[in-house]
């Protein structure tokens, strides 16, 4: 059995070596991949434009408008001298926040009544317009602060806090969402390729009529799946360590946790992705067909369903149930476990069982869809 395993792993081999225009893309495009999409996918919301329509124009405003001028999560673009200019801004995404500062800001503030400052956000992008409303929060509270230590301080009295709350971020204290992202890219591209190039390599064996040849000989089902996936599984590794140095280098997510364990998950991830790729071979007729099937089976679900992006917490039950079809949920807990919170196997190794037992029943359908097709 290891013999003929040997075998098929050696053709499989020597078809992959020879085809250099394919090995090029292969280890090039994730590396690529995980560059634009690092860069593209980034949920920190920075540089807002701002507009200011200023009505008080006193140095109370002016010190709020500096405030907002010296943080990097404001760019003042624009200075409003009336209302409909206000609504032009906005309509025409001059700006993506209109701050209103009220004619009579100073004179409220210092007779100690209450004023209001007017944020008009866009709120086209629901989650761009809750940070900017939180930011912009967050500076008028910090004026407010600021004033009314002074106040308190001129008349003798020492400003009293009876909860002092100071949230501690771990894993992520700087909450970069790079860091969060990262790990979902490699796992998409990973499964991406390891599908794709599985299911294309035995598709090519019907396409060559080799298929026939290997039917009739005496290797059986399993000998020659695991003989295809052993190659594919050995580059897939490689382009797994690239797409992990890559991040290390240009995203700074650094290994947290232990190497071995991450290889050892990497390695069962891969076995995954690699039986799918398998059982998508045994339902296309053509290249062209399995490669676009790979493509939506991988990339769909690993993207939308895998917890890359959308926490599954938040859907709904039914769709809770069917994330279970990508095995980039599973990877997923365990990379960021690596990865970003260093903790053992204690903290994931449900997840190993999970991603085992996907891939023995991929490879189990695999095998007898192939043993089907050879009657």
């Amino acid at each position: 059995m290891l013999d003929r395993i040997y075998a098929i792993g050696k053709k499989e081999f020597r078809q992959i070596r020879r085809d250099v225009r394919t090995l090029i893309i292969v280890f090039l495009f994730p590396v690529f991949m995980l560059i634009l999409f690092g860069y593209a996918l980034n949920f920190d919301v920075t540089h807002i434009q701002l507009g200011i329509y200023d009505q008080d124009r006193t140095p109370l405003s002016r010190e709020y408008i500096e405030s907002l001028k010296s943080t990097e999560y404001f760019d003042i673009v624009k200075y409003i001298d009336n209302q409909k200019d206000v609504n032009k801004s906005l309509d025409e995404k001059i700006v993506q926040c209109v701050v209103v500062i009220p004619r009579d800001l100073s004179e409220k503030f210092f007779k100690k009544e209450n004023t209001k400052i007017q944020y008009l956000i866009d709120g086209v992008n629901g989650n761009t317009a809750s940070i900017i409303m939180n930011y912009v929060n967050a500076a008028t509270r910090d004026l407010s602060a600021k004033h009314r230590t002074e106040i308190l301080a001129r008349s003798g009295i020492n400003a009293y806090q009876p909860l002092d709350i100071r949230p501690i971020f771990w894993y992520n204290p700087d909450l970069s969402t790079t860091e969060f992202l990262v790990p979902g890219l490699v796992a998409s591209i990973l499964i991406t390729l390891s599908v794709v190039l599985t299911a294309v390599a035995i598709v090519r064996e019907k396409e060559l009529g080799t298929i026939e040849q290997i039917n009739v000989s005496p290797v059986s089902p399993i000998e020659l799946l695991l003989g295809k996936i052993v190659p594919y599984t050995f580059i897939s590794l490689i382009i797994a360590v690239l797409i992990i140095i890559a991040g290390n280098l240009i995203f700074h997510v650094e290994l947290k946790g232990n190497m071995l364990l991450l290889f050892i998950s990497t390695l069962l991830y891969l076995f995954s992705c690699l039986n799918l790729g398998i059982f998508v071979s045994t339902i296309a007729e053509s290249q062209q067909v399995a490669f676009q099937m790979g493509i939506v089976i991988s990339q769909l679900p690993s993207n939308l369903l895998s917890g890359f992006i959308f926490p599954i917490e938040s859907m709904p039950k039914f769709v809770q149930i069917l994330t279970n079809i990508t095995p980039s949920k599973f990877y997923l807990v365990i990379l960021r476990s690596i990865l970003i919170k260093g903790v053992g196997l204690h903290a994931f190794w449900d997840q190993l069982i999970y991603l085992l037992i996907f891939a023995l029943v991929l490879l189990i359908i695999s095998s007898l869809r192939i043993r089907r097709q050879r009657i």
